[in-house]
């Protein structure tokens, strides 16, 4: 039984790898339909399903354990980037969201939208810390600086914003 299996998975291997080429004469003369392959390992390591329209953008957490995605359907998800759960959904824009940035600490995530405004949140638990208004255009973009303490938005309304992010108030 376990040659068989690894007689099939040899036939599945890409067409160019080291296994498929040291091991090929060791398959089994009796296997005669042999699946379409493709000549490499393809680079992809897994597709995130669940937004309801577009995604505009993603950005890993510092340590590399989520991932946040911002979308047309006006929703923020959070991801385990090691094995692609849906962790959360951040739901509170009114327009489609169209950036995101984690803190350098990781424990906040800041959202940028259409509906003009700039979202905290708390990383952890998904709980709204502030919604930042001031803009009189839909944000584009949103950056924390390298020590967390300001934020960065970009609008637009032709402005950047600078905000203190440990205050949640405009600078």
């Amino acid at each position: 039984m376990p040659s068989r299996i690894y007689s099939i998975a040899l036939v599945s291997a890409p067409a160019n790898s080291i296994v498929r080429n040291q091991f090929e004469d060791k398959i089994p003369k009796n296997i005669q339909r042999r699946p379409g392959i493709q000549n490499n390992w393809s680079t992809l390591l897994q597709t995130l399903e669940g937004h309801s329209n577009r995604v505009w953008a993603v950005a890993f957490s510092p340590d590399g354990k989520q991932l946040a995605s911002a979308s047309a359907d006006k929703t923020v998800r959070l991801w385990d980037a090691a094995t692609g759960a849906a962790l959360q959904t951040l739901e509170g824009h009114s327009d489609w969201v169209r950036a995101v940035a984690f803190s350098p600490d990781g424990k906040q995530l800041a959202s940028a939208s259409a509906d003009e405004t700039i979202r905290l949140w708390d990383a952890a638990t998904g709980a709204v810390l502030q919604t930042l208004e001031g803009h009189s255009g839909l944000v584009w973009a949103v950056a924390f600086s390298p020590d967390g303490k300001q934020l960065a938005s970009a609008s637009a309304d032709r402005t950047v914003r600078l905000w203190d992010a440990a205050r949640q108030a405009a600078l």
